[in-house]
This record gives C-alpha cells, structure tokens and sequence, in this order.
C-alpha cells in the first residue's frame, strides 16, 4: 500500500461525495484502506492525510454527515458485537480522539431510531449481514405509555458507596436500597457518595468502570483517589 494510492483514493472518493472528504471509517467501507495502512507510517492522524490530499481537515470537523455517523455506529457495533448502550459511545470518545462525541449521535435520533436508520442502510448494501443480525437481537426499551401500563420504569441509578478506603461503583432501580442490603454484609460502616440517576442503567455502569479499571482492586471495588471521587459526583444525570 503506497502514499500515492491513498492520496488518489481520498480524492477519488471525495469527488464523488460532492468535494467532501471521507473520515476514516467510510473511507476503509468505501476503499477498504485499512487504518493499519497509513496510521503511523504516512500520516499521525487522518487530518494530516486530508490536508495533504488537499483537502482541509475542518471539512470533516464542520458537520458529521449521516452516512459517516451510521459507518461510525456500524464500526462500534462490529467492535462490541452489539448495539451499543450510551456508557459505550461516551467510553469509545473518551479513548479514541478520531471518534465523535457521544452527543453528535443525537442528531441521528433515539436508540430505537438509530437502530432502524442503521438497519434500512445496511439492507441497501452488501457486505453488512452481521449488523443487521446484531440490529435484530436489540429490543427497544418499553414506551413511557407502556411503562406507566406495566408499572415498569426504566431508569434506575449508578451510585458510589465508600466501606473503609475502598468504593464500590454498581447500579441499582432503587435509590437507597442498595446501600441497605449491602450495608448487613459488610463489617464496616458503608455509606452513599453519590448516585447518577439515568435513563441507561448499565451502559453508565460500564462506562464508570471503564473509566476507573486501572483503579479496580475486585469486582465492582474501586479504590479511588479525590480526584477520581470528584469526577463522578459532578454527574447528576447521565
């Protein structure tokens, strides 16, 4: 794989997408060019190999297009081997700098719509049987109307409770009751930090102890620093 062949490929795919550069992963959809092909051989980052194409980076920054958020999505899911939960978009733009922001997927709509737009695109296209496997298996969280029927209620909550020097991160549907049922099993005194009520119980729970692993000392036991404690109590809703 040579220089030249990317920098031809970067403008022959530009072209046909009206003068705008590809980001990184349609361009491998579209070209199958590899990140492993020019990361750290040709370029640092794909902005570099935009601008030398000719192209300006900020074309990419300007506005996400639809097409490439629904490649970003389908990469994320190829990667988890499901639809990803909230927590994993935050944790994914939190370790990798070419991903989006978490927020940007809302311009694709709720979950549920975004698993549809994903499956109507890649139904038009060859080459995505596993997504739209992957898109099948998810089932939507009941309505609002539907919980109030049931008497079902989505949220719940990511708490932080401290017992002796170490934390425990977990999750709950009952604020308080946790820290009860947990609080007769432990010789020390636990006591509530902080809880995040959310609407994604296990994806904030997942993107918490991705975020604190390295300060893991067993299961859902952290042992945090101020810094660490201070991060998660600025959270009221995620």
């Amino acid at each position: 794989m040579t220089k030249e062949h990317i920098l031809q490929e970067i403008k022959r795919t530009a072209k046909a997408n009206d003068g705008m550069p590809l980001g990184r992963l349609r361009f491998l959809a579209e070209t199958g060019i590899r990140e492993a092909d020019w990361l750290g051989k040709f370029w640092a980052r794909w902005g570099d190999a935009i601008q030398e194409a000719g192209y300006s980076p900020n074309q990419l920054n300007a506005a996400y297009e639809i097409d490439f958020l629904l490649e970003t999505y389908i990469g994320l899911i190829r990667e988890l081997k499901k639809v990803p939960a909230s927590g994993d978009l935050r944790l994914k733009a939190g370790n990798d700098p070419d991903f989006p922001s978490w927020k940007t997927f809302d311009r694709l709509g709720s979950k549920a719509e975004v698993v549809k737009r994903v499956l109507d695109y890649c139904r038009g296209r060859s080459g995505y049987e596993d997504v739209i496997a992957f898109c099948q298996q998810y089932s939507p969280r009941l309505s609002k109307n539907t919980e109030a029927a049931t008497g079902k209620d989505s949220e719940g909550f990511v708490y932080l409770m401290k017992s002796g020097k170490f934390y425990k991160l977990g999750r709950s549907n009952a604020a308080g009751r946790r820290e009860y049922e947990l609080g007769i099993q432990l010789p020390e005194r636990l006591k509530t930090v902080h809880v995040i009520r959310t609407d994604d119980p296990a994806g904030i729970e997942a993107y918490w102890h991705g975020r604190f692993e390295e300060k893991r000392k067993n299961g859902e036991w952290f042992d945090l620093g101020t810094a660490e404690v201070a991060a998660f109590k600025k959270r009221k809703f995620m």
